[in-house]
């Protein structure tokens, strides 16, 4: 049994940074998926993939690892380089390429 440990980033659909403080514990697929012969559908057999677990700190997502006997690999989180854009920057004289429409 194995899992990861990361931060999730935030989605497209959100402006704010909700839920991306949190760290999460995502168990590994141990067992391949199969297709359902009759619907059709995607099945596992293999329920601990549902099982998301949170943590406050990676510290504690490691230690909750390491107690139960979880071989786990971490992802750091990935920070997002902000531009500062300011709007009056596209009329400032000293500009360098030409405004056009």
């Amino acid at each position: 049994m194995s899992a990861k440990i990361y931060r999730p980033a935030k989605t497209a659909m959100q402006s704010g940074k909700a839920k991306t403080h949190l760290w999460v514990l995502e168990f590994d697929q141990s067992v391949p998926r199969k297709i359902d012969p009759i619907m059709g559908y995607t099945t596992s057999a293999d329920t601990l993939q549902q099982v998301k677990l949170t943590f406050e700190t990676q510290e504690q997502a490691e230690a909750y690892a390491k107690r139960n006997g979880i071989d786990y690999r971490v992802i750091p989180p990935k920070e997002a380089n902000r531009q500062v854009v300011s709007y009056t920057d596209n009329f400032r004289y000293s500009r360098l390429q030409p405004w056009t429409h």
